[in-house]
């Protein structure tokens, strides 16, 4: 029996680019209708209109607040209560990621309390997007697929490689974005024959969110510099990292981000810095733009967004007809 899909927010976009991705990989599959309220004392509830009895579903999501978080425990309760046979949550943004490891000595593991929360509830496997750390797939005891940043992306570097005239260099904003930054430029040069150079910036973190200093390692002079990381939050660290690489030479700044968080100040932060591009994925809903001062900013000017449809797809594909998802994302 086909997989039904259901999507617990309206991500109406998102919503018709799977699907037309789905159709075009020929996969049979079912849109399915799900309930979900909010009531006036904030507590919430989730049920299926679709029947899911025996079936295999697929919940998509982005559960970057508590509120959506405990309405997906909410719907993997449900779908269990109803009789699926199999629920796969489609996280496109893991929530607590950052919280990998106990950074305190009496601190919490966000990360893991989120892989047992929804492991309790019931889901049988998960198919998460660009982890802030590999480690958190070792948090669960569930099959795990991971799609990774790299595949969402090699298109646009080497094309910007191109359009730069082959003056390309890569980024990595600290130590432990080095090896996402080489997982790219690896994957650039298997399918573009692209041998492209990288730099890091070493930087010393007050505290969350704040920088205290940066040291560039590596030769940026007269380059166009691509910044790649998993997440922009706030953007300030990305918008210092911009700058402090602009002084040191670099032609031109862009950034390539998978998940665009972009909480509090950072749409402005983005449109008044020196970033020539800023890339990231529709994991997260960005919006259709924002109010500075007495200007409306079309989000369009500020993000050029990427979307993540094409990998749900091939993970929906791989697990729907037996076939490995590694060998889905080997070609172009």
């Amino acid at each position: 029996m086909e997989p039904i899909i259901f999507f617990l927010e309206k991500r109406k976009t998102l919503k018709s680019k799977l699907f037309s991705e789905l159709r075009k990989e020929e996969v049979a599959f079912v849109e399915g209708e799900i309930n979900t309220e909010i009531f006036s004392d904030m507590e919430m509830s989730a049920d299926y209109l679709t029947s899911i009895r025996g079936r295999t579903i697929y919940i998509v999501t982005s559960p970057n607040d508590s509120d959506k978080i405990m309405m997906l425990n909410l719907a993997i309760d449900a779908a269990k209560r109803a009789g699926a046979k199999e629920i796969i949550p489609i996280i496109t943004y893991y929530p607590y990621g950052r919280s990998d490891k106990r950074d305190q000595p009496r601190g919490a593991i966000g990360g893991k309390i989120i892989a047992e929360m929804l492991e309790n509830r019931g889901a049988t496997s998960v198919i998460l997007f660009d982890l802030h750390a590999d480690q958190t797939q070792g948090f669960f005891n569930i099959p795990v697929i991971h799609m990774e940043g790299k595949y969402m992306f090699d298109e646009i570097i080497a094309d910007y490689h191109e359009a730069t005239n082959h003056n390309l260099i890569l980024c990595s904003p600290d130590a432990g974005a080095t090896k996402r930054v080489k997982g790219f430029r690896d994957r650039v040069a298997s399918l573009y024959d692209y041998d492209l150079p990288m730099v890091m910036i070493d930087k010393t973190r007050i505290r969350a969110n704040e920088i205290d200093r940066m040291v560039l390692i590596g030769d940026v002079t007269d380059k166009d510099v691509m910044i790649i990381d998993d997440m922009a939050d706030t953007c300030g660290t990305l918008v210092k990292a911009a700058d402090h690489l602009l002084e040191m030479g670099a032609k031109s700044v862009s950034a390539i981000i998978t998940h665009g968080v972009l909480s509090g100040s950072a749409l402005e932060r983005l449109f008044n810095s020196g970033l020539e591009k800023f890339y990231c994925t529709d994991s997260l809903p960005i919006g259709e733009g924002f109010v500075l001062g007495d200007l409306y900013i079309d989000i369009d000017e500020i993000v050029t967004e990427v979307s993540i449809a094409d990998q749900i797809a091939k993970a929906i594909k791989g697990i729907s007809k037996s076939i490995s998802i590694e060998l889905l994302k080997v070609g172009k």
